[in-house]
């Protein structure tokens, strides 16, 4: 046997039932793995031989390992096992790999056709990292791998991988996704969702924001925007640093609309749920609750709270991560109640990568409502193109993607046919204001707008929008929106990857 294994350190109050009697003469242990100075979430590698290897201890508890973020750590310790388990076959101690052994891996990761789950570039450059990082902590010279090296970084890396919808191929997928409507436009027969409100909130929430999973999914109730804009379909608020990938908190902006169907979530669904849960006396059993006593306003508010102990505390609300955010309740009129936006039906706080279940849910809806049994039978990485496309497929992250799509035409729109600016207008409003890419590039919180061309706008760059958008007939305002389905229509029929609602329509006759 040369495969290794990695278990996770839980979170407070997820360790499940525990031994009575002490075990290897250790009394209690969630203490004793805090003691050793381990955290929630990090990894622990067992050997083959179901011992722990103490150097990948070490390295778990160094301040090279502790400084990533919690899904890293998961990210670089699943990678680490794999190569791990590969050189274990080899009866080749890690510290003993050679570059021949690394590029041996990385033939049969990425290349070898005896390998049925080969990776791509981008998932070889992501390994790549995780392996660097535990070699230069370990001291090994020369290093077997280095992703500094170009020799060791993959030539068919991509920056992201993107997935764009057009607004109303979003409304299809929602109506059947989430809402169980069938391929008529109507609630299927027997159709029962306890959380439909909350998901379909979620969604419009992200699609109008452009905010990332766990930046929407980590959202508290009291910071729900309520400030619109000067002309009222737009309201803005504030996400957290802690919450943001480059942990800086940032203005978001979201429509009225998505805001007060959030609201109406608020007020039914999750109003139920929290009741539920006070009946059953659920929060009551939790092992951390702070009850929130002030929440301060100004350049940076504060939480202050008290918790089970009656233990004062307090913290910048931007610095609170998302695990923390979890621990913050409201005295409601029934009682305690969760500060945290999103729950589930028991009224506990719906951690955001359980998001990605639900979008997986109402892609199998989809496919289920728009595929025949026979294309349902295929999985889906070996489906023809066709097939394919006549199902939308969503994640969380595809709600940020058709945002900024959206955006830029919208833009693109406005500045070409609703102000009427000539080239050197245009040139001196973006000197002023910046132009529809600096905008987007401000409403996705990236810190370079070469950033936003890169990782979102590049693949339709060649369609050269202006030209397109000055091909359109200008029209009155009153028929904006069918003039940019339109524009969405084409954009759909000319480049790859965006799911608009007439091919699949088209496709599923």
């Amino acid at each position: 046997m040369s495969e290794w294994r990695v278990v996770w350190v839980p979170d407070p109050g997820q360790w499940g039932t525990l031994p009575t009697e002490a075990v290897f003469g250790v009394q209690n242990l969630p203490e004793a793995v805090a003691r050793i100075g381990l955290r929630p979430g990090d990894p622990v590698f067992l050997a083959p031989d179901c011992r722990v290897d103490r150097d990948l201890l070490d390295y778990v508890r160094s301040a090279e390992f502790q400084m990533l973020e919690r899904e890293s750590k998961r990210n670089y310790a699943t990678d680490t096992r794999s190569l791990l388990t590969f050189l274990s076959s080899r009866g080749v101690p890690w510290r003993e790999a050679a570059r021949r052994d690394l590029r041996d891996y990385r033939h049969w990761r990425c290349q070898a056709p005896e390998n049925p789950r080969r990776i791509s570039g981008t998932k070889w450059d992501r390994e790549a990292a995780a392996f660097t990082k535990l070699y230069k902590w370990g001291n090994i010279h020369p290093l077997p791998v280095d992703v500094s090296r170009r020799e060791d970084r993959a030539a068919d890396s991509v920056s992201s991988r993107v997935s764009w919808l057009t607004p109303r191929t979003w409304g299809l997928w929602s109506d059947v996704g989430l809402r169980g409507h069938t391929r008529a436009g109507v609630a299927a027969p027997g159709w029962e969702s306890r959380t439909e409100l909350r998901n379909t909130s979620f969604v419009q929430l992200l699609l109008s924001s452009g905010l990332r999973r766990q930046e929407g999914g980590a959202m508290l109730t009291f910071e729900l925007p309520t400030q619109r804009l000067r002309y009222g379909r737009y309201l803005h608020g504030r996400v957290a640093g802690a919450l943001t990938r480059a942990k800086r908190t940032r203005t978001f902006y979201a429509t009225a609309d998505a805001v007060g169907q959030v609201e109406s979530y608020v007020e039914s669904e999750r109003a139920w749920a929290v009741q539920r849960a006070q009946a059953e006396g659920r929060y009551e059993r939790l092992p951390v609750m702070r009850l929130v006593t002030k929440v301060t306003h100004g350049l940076k508010p504060k939480v202050e709270w008290v918790d089970a102990d009656g233990v004062v505390g307090e913290q910048e609300l931007s610095r609170l991560d998302w695990r923390e955010r979890q621990w913050l309740f409201l005295e409601g009129p029934d009682g305690p109640e969760p500060a945290w936006l999103w729950l589930t039906e028991q009224g506990m706080p719906m951690d955001p990568d359980r998001w990605n279940g639900v979008f997986r849910n109402a892609n199998l809806r989809c496919e289920e409502v728009l595929l025949r049994p026979e294309e349902r039978s295929i999985k889906r990485e070996f489906r023809l193109a066709d097939v394919r496309g006549k199902s939308p497929y969503v994640t969380p992250h595809s709600c940020r993607h058709s945002m900024a799509l959206y955006m830029l035409i919208l833009l693109n729109e406005l500045f070409e046919k609703r102000y009427g600016l000539t080239r050197k207008d245009r040139r001196d409003f973006a000197l002023l204001f910046g132009d529809p890419w600096w905008l987007v590039k401000t409403l996705l919180g990236h810190a370079d707008v070469e950033t936003t061309k890169r990782h979102y706008l590049a693949p339709v760059a060649h369609l050269q929008l202006e030209s397109i958008l000055a091909a359109v007939e200008a029209t009155d305002e009153s028929e904006d929106v069918e003039d940019l389905d339109g524009i969405f229509a084409r954009l759909a029929r000319d480049s790859e990857g965006i799911q608009d609602i007439d091919t699949l329509l088209e496709a599923a006759s």
